[in-house]
């Protein structure tokens, strides 16, 4: 690429005149003389390309391994790892297929970023025939939802797949309600209560524009309606997509899934136990209600998603926490 500079230096080609590239190369000739420079840059550009393909493009092909972050939302005391992926790239795109020939329904549309895939059969690796690709996990790593057993209430907003984190805080404060119910059982309430375990209650607030979206956890909401006699846990499910309720475009579907509810107790939209809201919650009224209910409380609020909700949850953990006596801390992390 130092050719660039070469018609520059002048006392570079008064030199080179004197030599038998003069015979060669047109110095004297300024237009002949670009074309020539012109040239051998393109020359030397497509060489330096190809050099770096033939090197490097065979070493990045064959490589095994491909690194990307996901939440865990499987808890502490679950004998299992889960992990819950969404669609949106060529790698996760691959890495559904992949997955797909190994669950009972197979990936059939492009568009399908919400299904639900779950597997039927379980690998064993006796057996050559394997379905199942070969993953390697690295980490874990820490996050700003890790350090949640240290408020004394919780309040926990995702945004679309920003609910992982948090499915496997409640899958925890699950297991710890199943454990203090089955020592309560066993020795009388003398021996102490969940709220000593960790937090006293947590609130959870999923905000999601597909309705699709609702079947990665429907297992983990049927599980706190029906495990959760004490109501430690409140879910609260979101449908931005659906007009809010009251308004007349959005009368009808509210008035079915109120009918299904109080026949089966299923909500129609998310297919589980726990109640669907349409349109986005009110938050000011969210905290307003908070520390109201829980004063001298310390709250934790934990925020996953896009930046979209970042600020406003931020400002109002600040006011909240400056005008009432619970203190209201704030913790986000973004994609």
């Amino acid at each position: 690429m130092a050719l660039i500079l070469l018609p520059v230096c002048r006392n570079t080609l008064t030199t080179l005149r004197s030599t038998a590239l003069s015979h060669v190369i047109p110095f004297d000739d300024n237009i002949n003389f670009h074309k020539v420079l012109a040239g051998s840059i393109a020359i030397g550009t497509t060489l330096h390309t190809l050099a770096h393909v033939t090197c490097d493009f065979p070493r990045l092909i064959s490589y095994p391994n491909d690194r990307h972050p996901f939440s865990i939302t499987s808890a502490p005391g679950d004998d299992y790892l889960s992990v819950h992926i969404r669609t949106l790239g060529d790698w996760t795109s691959e890495l559904r297929d992949l997955f797909g020939k190994c669950c009972e329904a197979q990936v059939t549309s492009k568009k399908a970023t919400l299904s639900r895939l779950e597997t039927t059969v379980i690998a064993d690796s006796q057996i050559e025939d394997t379905r199942f690709p070969k993953v390697y996990i690295d980490g874990p790593y820490g996050a700003p939802a890790q350090n949640y057993k240290k408020y004394d209430i919780l309040l926990l907003v995702g945004l679309g797949i920003g609910a992982t984190p948090f499915i496997s805080i409640l899958k925890d404060l699950l297991n710890n309600i199943k454990t203090n119910d089955e020592v309560e059982s066993v020795h009388g309430s003398e021996i102490g209560s969940f709220k000593n375990n960790g937090p006293g209650r947590a609130y959870f607030y999923w905000v999601t524009r597909e309705q699709g979206s609702f079947d990665w956890f429907k297992g983990v909401m049927n599980e706190v309606a029906d495990s959760d006699h004490s109501n430690v846990i409140e879910m609260h499910n979101y449908l931005t997509s659906v007009y809010e309720e009251g308004d007349a475009r959005s009368a009808l579907i509210a008035m079915v899934q109120s009918l299904q509810h109080a026949k089966n107790g299923v909500d129609i939209v998310s297919g589980s136990k726990i109640r669907t809201h349409f349109a986005r919650p009110n938050w000011r009224k969210v905290f307003a209600d908070l520390a109201n209910a829980h004063k001298n409380s310390r709250i934790g609020v934990f925020y996953c998603g896009s930046p979209t909700l970042t600020k406003q949850l931020k400002d109002l953990s600040k006011e909240f926490s400056q005008s009432t006596t619970t203190r209201f801390h704030f913790h986000k992390e973004n994609f």
